[in-house]
């Protein structure tokens, strides 16, 4: 984790020192996100709004750089879990980020509700993001459907934030640390209340099961 915590930091300078070539870096450094690697792309996103800030004449090629890592990295994620399948579960840290249970709520969630379990799942943080590409692939998701629902999600987490970042620089930061905490917390109470309705379903149908036995 320190030799990319190193790398990250890295880039991040590199891509302040040399705007010219900071789209080419970002892009390419959230690509890395695809395979899961630790590539934030809310850094990434900061990094190029307040370059294009600073350097208004790059502004169109800065968000175009990102949003094309963004996108793509997404694409990375959906290929491993299609692709990669069953395989992915053999490896310990995808295991226990893409559970079977998960595999099978994301499956339901997008079939059901498409677009939307992707644009609220951009704007989900710590992990969650790339969970919900990589269990899309898993779940043999349409990769058309996949790869249309995710470009209008991408261009609405990527826009709002870099316009965020863009117009009100590192007083944002703070604000959207705070918003990612609340916004994670949401989903994990969620997932809890989506836990314990299934469970109190389950015990009721095995008790109604145990009735009519006796």
């Amino acid at each position: 984790m320190d030799f990319f915590a190193e790398y990250i930091q890295m880039v991040q300078d590199y891509a302040m020192a040399n705007v010219q070539l900071a789209p080419f870096i970002i892009g390419g450094a959230l690509l890395l996100a695809g395979f899961n690697l630790p590539v934030s792309e809310d850094l990434m996103i900061f990094i190029s709004a307040i370059l294009a800030a600073k350097n208004p004449d790059y502004l169109v090629p800065l968000y175009a750089g990102l949003f094309a890592g963004a996108y793509l990295s997404d694409l990375i994620a959906y290929g491993l879990g299609r692709y990669l399948g069953p395989q992915l579960f053999k490896i310990k840290f995808f295991a226990s980020m893409v559970t079977q249970e998960r595999l099978d709520q994301v499956s339901h969630y997008f079939n059901k509700y498409g677009i939307g379990v992707l644009i609220v799942g951009r704007f989900i943080p710590f992990g969650v993001r790339n969970a919900l590409f990589i269990s899309s692939g898993l779940s043999k998701a349409s990769f058309p459907k996949f790869a249309f629902a995710d470009f209008l999600a991408t261009v609405i987490s990527v826009s709002t934030y870099f316009y965020l970042y863009y117009s009100f620089g590192e007083t944002m930061i703070a604000i959207v640390k705070k918003g990612n905490v609340i916004i994670f917390s949401v989903f994990i109470l969620a997932i809890l209340g989506i836990w314990v309705k299934k469970r109190e379903k389950k015990d009721h149908e095995q008790e109604v099961n145990t009735s009519s036995e006796s």
